[in-house]
């Protein structure tokens, strides 16, 4: 009898273990334009001849067709400290998911112990020295599974996901920020050296004149008002080289901080000027709303404010009694000969219950702190300002890259802006 009232109880228990308290993650409607202002710049963002499919956006610096380019970022990608740091914090995210994972599952563990104990003369009257020795010798398996009734544990299974998710978002977001970061330092490189080389070729040239010049005032075919112009002239070409070659040593510096090299490290290899890359063919960009979607930082804005949510039921389901579910069997004897023998058998099997009506103010009182994180200031109001952000870089954006590949005598080789995820134009 009572074998079958505890089977029926634990059979109610997992059937009524469906049930989680607290809201559910709804994803919040933020408006976004779903069109540009102007014709031109729709069509052209929607050009079949400049379609590019949603896995190329990754890699958006091949499409420049610059070697040294796509190795330098192969490489930041690789051994870039700020992304290390980003990883192991994912790494630490999803060890921490799977950790949450076991809670849903039955805890099993093993234990032993062997023990002698001597009674004293008050404790046992009458027995001899000898017979008041006691040993004893056991062994169990233990099983200890909290039933989920009302959702805590798969709240908090939610809400550990989520963080996971949110910090694979923030690494995601984190490489876009160091790719474009160096891809622009490279090309700023690239024309800081170009400008470099037609001041020096200026400088040449101007002193050329001024010596022509010089020439001719001392014959007597020129006038001090002309010598006193090419020299100034020439002067004043000479004192832009060194701001251009601080700017060239500053960009190649970068360059390598952000590949994790020392600052010297590239300086052989990137001080040798080459051309400018471009981008051989426009890139149809999409509308805001689809640029938004592929944005990490929203992304990761979504899973945190989806974990705050969750957290919520996890302190919700705290008003409600915690049911457990306890057993153990094993074997208890004296003499470790008889252990694990048919008469030494021991075995148990409990439900327990706890709960905290009692002090129903202080998690009451923890729900509620729950609810205010998320909405302010938490998650709710971070994920807003991200889309809200997000939506502003695209309607800023996208209107000046169709103004640039459309422009007269532009063609193809014109480069739009890309920004996503709070990183600088490039």
């Amino acid at each position: 009898m009572r074998n079958s009232t505890l089977s029926a109880a634990v059979a109610l228990s997992l059937f009524l273990s469906g049930c989680m308290v607290g809201p559910d993650h709804v994803r919040p409607e933020i408006a976004t334009g779903d069109s540009f202002l102007r014709d031109e710049v729709a069509t052209a963002s929607a050009s079949p001849a400049t379609t590019i499919a949603a896995g190329t956006e990754v890699a958006f610096w091949q499409r420049f067709e610059d070697p040294l380019l796509t190795r330098l970022v192969e490489d930041a990608l690789r051994a870039n400290h700020d992304l290390r740091i980003g990883l192991a914090r994912l790494d630490q995210a999803r060890a921490l998911s799977r950790q949450s994972r076991y809670d849903l599952a039955p805890t099993v563990t093993a234990e032993a112990r062997a023990s002698e104990s001597r009674s004293s003369l008050d404790q046992a009257p009458g027995l001899s020295r000898d017979e008041r020795d006691i040993e004893s010798h056991s062994a169990a398996a233990v099983l200890s599974w909290e039933i989920d009734l009302y959702g805590r544990v798969r709240r908090g299974v939610q809400a550990q996901r989520a963080e996971s998710d949110a910090a694979e978002a923030d690494l995601a977001a984190l490489q876009v920020s160091v790719v474009a970061e160096l891809a622009q330092s490279y090309f700023e490189l690239r024309g800081r050296q170009t400008q470099l080389a037609v001041a020096r070729s200026n400088a040449d040239n101007q002193k050329g004149s001024l010596d022509l010049v010089s020439v001719q005032y001392e014959a007597g075919r020129g006038t001090e008002l002309d010598t006193a112009r090419a020299g100034a002239q020439w002067q004043s070409t000479l004192a832009r080289i060194p701001a251009l070659e601080a700017e060239v040593a500053a960009n190649m510096h970068r360059i390598a901080v952000l590949t994790g090299r020392t600052p010297e490290a590239l300086v052989a290899e990137l001080e040798s000027s080459q051309a400018l890359p471009v981008l051989q063919d426009p890139v149809a960009a999409g509308a805001p709303a689809e640029l938004l979607r592929r944005r990490p930082d929203i992304a990761a804005a979504e899973h945190r404010l989806e974990a705050a949510t969750a957290r919520i039921g996890v302190a919700t389901a705290d008003l409600f009694p915690r049911f457990t579910l306890g057993g153990l069997i094993g074997s208890q004897a004296i003499d470790s000969n008889d252990l694990f023998s048919r008469d030494s058998e021991t075995r148990l099997v409990a439900l327990g219950v706890d709960w905290s009506f009692l002090d129903v103010g202080r998690v009451r009182t923890h729900r509620r702190l729950r609810v205010r994180r998320r909405r302010t200031p938490g998650a709710l109001p971070a994920d807003r300002a991200a889309c809200a952000g997000g939506n502003r870089d695209c309607t800023r954006a996208l209107p000046a890259c169709a103004q640039r590949t459309h422009a007269p005598g532009s063609g193809s080789r014109r480069k739009c802006p890309r920004r996503r995820a709070g990183a600088p134009e490039v």
